[in-house]
């Protein structure tokens, strides 16, 4: 493909064809998953207030305009800026993508520490096919673990964060889905080999 502006505008048009295949693609995968702990008359709200935020924006950016905005889950009432990365690392390409995110707090929390460890790092970053993976494997472990207040995110989190301020690198998509699959099977959950964690 040449490049030239139309070149480069066809490259980015099939970018976004792509990206928004993904998101289609996830959420119908995401089909089956129980009920997000945040109301969707509340995530509906939390969007329009979104509107003074210019998309796509970073973490950072929307912390910045919006961070002490509460969120009301069934459990517990939680800040976006409790939610959502502090750092520029990450962007998000609509209110609803924020919306997405902040759907499942645990989910949040989780990816919110990752981002900000790996943001700590002088050279290294998770590239948004690898921060998708991590958010899909939190997912999952929400999904086997619904009962127990979350712990498997907490563990599988807590050996991401531990991994990257010990070996100053970040701990592949694969690895991750490794770790979350012991933790479920250290705790008596069985995940299958045609399941998102059975690697």
């Amino acid at each position: 493909m040449a490049d030239d502006k139309s070149g480069r505008d066809k490259q980015a048009h099939d970018e976004e064809r792509r990206q928004r295949e993904r998101e289609i693609a996830a959420e119908l995968e995401r089909g089956d998953e129980v009920e997000p702990p945040v109301d969707a008359s509340t995530l509906a709200y939390f969007e329009t207030e979104l509107e003074s935020v210019e998309f796509p924006a970073t973490g950072a950016e929307i912390v910045s305009a919006v961070g002490d905005r509460e969120i009301e889950s069934v459990v517990e009432t939680y800040t976006i800026a409790d939610l959502l990365p502090d750092a520029p690392a990450e962007s998000f390409d609509s209110p609803a993508a924020v919306g997405t995110r902040v759907q499942r707090p645990t989910v949040a929390t989780a990816m919110k520490r990752v981002v900000e460890a790996v943001a700590r790092l002088p050279n290294a970053e998770t590239n948004r096919s690898q921060r998708e993976a991590y958010e899909r494997t939190f997912r999952a472990l929400a999904d086997v673990d619904g009962d127990d207040d979350d712990e498997a995110i907490d563990a599988v989190a807590d050996w991401i964060v531990d991994r990257v301020a010990e070996k100053e690198r970040v701990p592949g998509s694969r690895d991750v889905r490794r770790q979350a699959a012991k933790v479920c099977r250290e705790n008596g959950y069985e995940i299958r080999d045609d399941e998102w964690l059975g690697v």
